[in-house]
Formats: C-alpha cells, sequence, structure tokens
C-alpha cells in the first residue's frame, strides 16, 4: 500500500468519524459542517475531472454550481406553495423529492455545460478561463434579475426535501445522504481516470497533437470531460441548497468559482481525494480563524500562495511525496 492511498483512506474517514463524534456529543452543529464540507469537496470533484484530468482551467463552474441550486430551488418552491411549475396541456408541477430534484440538477447542469464547452473549448488558455467566467456572471445577472425567484434577495426554502426512509431534517441523516454521494462519485471519478476515456484525456491534455494521430479528437474528449464535470458540480448545487434551505445569485458568482478551485488547488490538482483534503481545510479555517477576524481569507491567501509556490502537488502530494506530472 503506497503512502497516498494510506492518505486517501485517512482522508475518506475523517468526515465521518467526525460526524458521528458530533453525533454521540450532540453537536449538530459540527455535524453541519462535516456536511458543508462533503458538498463543498464534491463541487471539487466535479471540477477536478476538468481540471486535473483535462488540464481545463474553469472559472465558470458555480454556473453549474448555481444551477442545480436553482433546480431545487424551483422545484421546492413551487411544491410547497403548491402552484404548478408550468401551465400547459401537460400540467408541470413542483416537487420535494431529492431524488428527482438531483435528476433535474445533473440534467439541466450537464446540457448547460455541453453549451458552454461547446463553444469555450474553441479557444484555450487565458481565453478560455475568461469565457467560462462570462458565462457564470451572465447567469450571476440574470438570477439577480429574476424577481419571479426572489432576484437579488434569494429563495428560501422552508422544509428540507425528502429522501425515501430518512429524515433529511436530522443532521447525521443528511450527511449520510452527502457522504454517500459524495463517496460513489469519487469511486466513479477513480474509475474514469483509468478507464481508456480518462488516459485518453491525460494524453491529450499533454499533448494533443500525438492524441490527434491516434485517431482521436482533443475537442470531443474535452468536452466530454467539461459536461461530466459540470454535472457533478450542479448536484453539488442541489445538495448545498438543500443544507441552507436557501439558494441565492452568489451560488452564480465568480466568488464561488474560485472558492471551488482552492479546494482543488489546496488539495492537489489531479489527486482523486484532492477536493476532499482542501474542502476539509477550508470548512476548518473557516471556523476556527473565522472567528477571530473577519479577514481570515488573508490567511487563507497566505495558504494558498505557499501551496502554489512550494507544494506543486498541494497538501497531499506534499505528505505522499509524490507529484502528479501535468506537463
Amino acid at each position: 500500500m503506497t503512502r497516498e492511498t494510506l492518505l486517501n483512506i485517512v482522508l475518506f474517514a475523517i468526515l465521518p468519524a467526525t460526524a458521528l463524534v458530533a453525533f454521540a456529543l450532540d453537536e449538530p452543529f459540527i455535524i453541519t459542517l462535516a456536511t458543508k464540507a462533503a458538498i463543498l469537496a464534491l463541487a471539487g470533484v466535479g471540477l477536478n475531472i476538468a481540471l486535473g484530468l483535462g488540464g481545463l482551467v474553469s472559472l465558470g463552474h458555480a454556473a453549474f454550481f448555481g444551477l442545480g441550486g436553482y433546480a431545487m430551488g424551483i422545484l421546492a418552491s413551487h411544491a410547497q406553495s403548491y402552484t404548478p411549475l408550468m401551465e400547459t396541456p401537460f400540467l408541470i408541477e413542483g416537487t420535494k423529492s431529492m431524488l428527482v430534484i438531483w435528476g433535474v440538477a445533473i440534467v439541466t447542469s450537464a446540457l448547460a455545460a455541453l453549451a458552454i464547452g461547446a463553444l469555450s473549448l474553441r479557444t484555450t488558455g487565458v481565453y478560455f478561463i475568461m469565457i467560462t467566467l462570462a458565462f457564470g456572471q451572465m447567469l450571476y445577472y440574470f438570477a439577480i434579475s429574476w424577481p419571479a425567484y426572489g432576484g437579488e434577495d434569494g429563495l428560501s426554502i422552508y422544509v428540507r426535501n425528502e429522501f425515501p426512509g430518512l429524515n433529511t431534517l436530522d443532521p447525521i441523516q443528511f450527511f449520510a445522504i452527502a457522504f454517500g454521494i459524495l463517496a460513489i462519485v469519487l469511486f466513479g471519478a477513480g474509475r474514469l481516470a483509468k478507464a481508456r476515456f480518462g488516459l485518453a484525456l491525460s494524453a491529450a491534455r499533454q499533448n494533443a497533437e500525438r492524441v490527434e494521430t491516434v485517431g482521436l479528437t482533443p475537442f470531443r474528449l474535452r468536452l466530454v470531460a467539461f459536461v461530466i464535470s459540470g454535472a457533478v458540480t450542479g448536484l453539488a448545487g442541489a445538495l448545498f441548497a438543500d443544507l441552507n434551505r436557501f439558494v441565492s445569485p452568489t451560488m452564480f458568482s465568480w466568488h464561488t468559482s474560485g472558492e471551488i478551485m482552492v479546494f482543488v488547488i489546496l488539495g492537489g490538482v489531479g489527486r482523486l481525494f484532492g477536493p476532499v483534503a482542501g474542502a476539509a481545510l477550508y470548512i476548518l479555517l473557516e471556523h476556527t480563524l473565522g472567528g477571530l477576524s473577519e479577514f481570515w481569507h488573508v490567511y487563507l491567501g497566505l495558504l494558498l500562495l505557499l501551496v502554489v509556490l512550494f507544494a506543486r502537488g498541494g497538501l497531499i502530494g506534499t505528505i505522499a511525496g509524490r507529484e502528479v506530472a501535468h506537463d
């Protein structure tokens, strides 16, 4: 067993261990923090599929995070107000079923990623970064100017949505849902990286010309990765909105995209459990340093600077002692 594998096992156990200890001590707030870390890690895993495997530096993943959140907010708000979503010959109603909401969030985010990716991936470098950022900001301003669903004030959901057989209002049970999804997606991301598609995508990141010579199309590989990445991030957005029972345009903002990227960079770009380490560290810093100063992001910035300058493999790469080659 390698040092990184052992570290991954430890990281995988930290969140449920924290939640169980908090449950035993009757500390629901700590359970909620662990749940938030699991959901943000899920968003980071989504971005890491595009960034770590495909080398796609996207500053627009908040678009998919926000779409997932608004999918939850819109469906749940119509269900709680008993008003139809669309009055057509085929009546479309809201729902409080998490399974249905997740499906809508995934499909909506995937379709958006398909459209955004089809345009953005025709560019490279800083142009790709700016185009993805522009799409996220377009949706941000659209949400602000959408009064039907709260506009700038956002949209509140009074009762958490339902999952078969569980009481989602119980913090430990909602944590189990979020962590279970994170575990499934981590398993899928690991399999994807080792599959032929993942290997071809990694090869396209390193040398697109050589990939073309063997009959593969780097554009298609990157587009598929971008769509998968957007779908996972959208699912995280739906869970995040359900956790807070609130959705607002800030989910679309470039700050959100930056935070998701911070999770990946802190933990280690291309590392399977990098987003888990990064999100857990971010929540820990937010909880501990946030109580000391409202300017705690200064310390986060210093840590990020140190990681970028001296620990290119992130926290996992530093501890494991091996770097993932991206060039």
